[in-house]
Order: C-alpha cells, then structure tokens, then sequence
C-alpha cells in the first residue's frame, strides 16, 4: 500500500503483510513527519490501487537509470521513498564551477607569457646597416615586424598602430634628426599608453641591458650592437621582467601582459 506524507508529499510504499491489520501510524523518513493510515475503505484502497499503478508506470525499465534517484529504502524494506536532489545543492555546485571557469580565463588572460596567436607588434627604427639582422631577429621569433624607412614613416606608425615594441637606432634618419622625434614622439604618449610599450634603444657604447643607463634615457632596455645576434633573448629576458613589475596592475585592469 502507498501511504502519503501529509507535510512533505513524498509517497511512502509499506508492505502490506508487515502492517497492522487496523489504522496504524508511520514516520516519514524524509521529514520525520508522523503520519496516519487513517481508517482502510473502498475509497481509500481505490486511491492506493491507482498511486500503485502510477509508481509502476514511474519505476525504471530493467537496465535502464532513474531520471533522478532510486526510491531508499527505510526499515528494512517497510517503507520506501523517492529521493530527490537537492537544488540548492546543485546551484551551489553551478556557480563554483562558474567560477573556477572565470578564474581560468582570467588566469589566461594574465599570464606573463605572450600566447602565440596573438604576436607583439615591433616598430624597427634602425639605419639601413643594422635593419636587415633586427628584422630577422624580430621575426624568427614570432614578431609582427614594421620597418621604418624614415621620421615620417615612424611616427605615423606609432601614431596609427597600437605597437608593442618600438626599437630605435640613434643613427635613425640622422639627416632628419629621426631618432630625436621618435624618442619625443614615445614620451609624449599618455602614460596608460607608454605603459603598454616597451621603447628598447640601440647603442653602440652603452652596454646591453644596463637598467640605469636605460632610465636616464628615458628607455625601457638598451642592447649593445655588439649584441644583435642576441637580441631576440635580450628582448624576451626583459619584457618578463618588465611584466612581472606590471603583473597586479594590468590584472586590476584586466589586461593583458606584453
């Protein structure tokens, strides 16, 4: 017989050969409810034959899983009930994977490592001598390379492009005095912009990667010309350092490293 838990619904199966022959009383496992058989009739036991066949028509065909949970059972198979999941449960569940996939991306997103789909733009502002090994150097290792025939041409690339690294040689365009406006061009950018650039200068007496010499130059890294062979982890070298320094700040911005 199907009895009815009058507090919380769930359908309680008793074995009938167990159960008193007159009214009797159970408690719901589920709520701990107590509850009445109340007085057997024609009526009642109609009910009962049609809960039974609707619990049949729901039990699962054999080899089949239950769309939510298998019926527990309680007091040695006296009184069975449908369990059923907690959605409170469940949302919780949700929302902590909802947030471990934020996490993710914004991890992703910060990482001081450059993903390879998304290259560094470099701006080569060099004399004709060294173009060719620095272009080379930029592009063997993933850069997409822009080179600067003159002044004009450099400043309308800093200007128009959203660069991520400019390299400039002081003997740039010196009929034009090239290596003077484009050093003003850079620190004239606002400073959410110079942050986003790293300005590398190309010497041929101050020594490769000497961070005082680079800030009274008002530079970002120096690398001798005696060093170009080695400029691609020169340049790898200290844009990870300069990205580290910037770590909590471009993750409070929510950007990216260069």
């Amino acid at each position: 017989m199907i009895v009815v838990c009058t507090n919380c619904s769930a359908r309680l199966q008793v074995n009938e050969d167990k159960a008193p022959a007159g009214p009797f009383n159970i408690r719901c496992p589920k709520c701990n409810t107590s509850i009445s058989s109340g007085p057997r009739n024609v009526t009642t036991d109609a009910s009962v034959v049609m809960q039974d066949s609707v619990a049949l028509s729901e039990q699962p065909r054999p080899g089949s899983a239950a769309p939510n949970a298998s019926p527990a059972s309680v007091d040695a198979g006296c009184v069975q009930t449908d369990a059923r999941p907690n959605t409170s449960h469940v949302e919780e569940l949700g929302r902590l994977l909802a947030g471990l996939l934020d996490s993710n991306k914004l991890g992703d997103a910060h990482s001081n490592s450059r993903p390879s789909w998304n290259p560094r733009r470099a701006l080569v502002c060099t004399a004709e001598a060294h173009r060719e090994i620095v272009s080379e150097q930029l592009t063997e290792n993933n850069y997409q390379v822009f080179v600067a025939q003159d002044t004009r041409a450099a400043i309308e690339r800093i200007r128009d492009s959203q660069l991520d690294v400019v390299l400039l040689d002081s003997e740039f365009d010196a009929a034009e005095q090239g290596a003077a406006f484009v050093t003003r061009e850079v620190n004239i950018l606002r400073p959410a912009q110079r942050r986003r650039l790293f300005f590398v200068l190309l010497s041929s007496t101050l020594r490769t990667m000497e961070s005082h010499a680079a800030f009274l130059q008002n530079v970002n890294a120096i690398v001798n010309f005696k060093d170009l062979s080695d400029l691609s982890r020169v340049l790898e070298h200290t844009l990870r350092e300069y990205n580290e320094l910037y770590r909590e700040f471009n993750a409070a911005l929510k950007l990216q490293a260069l």
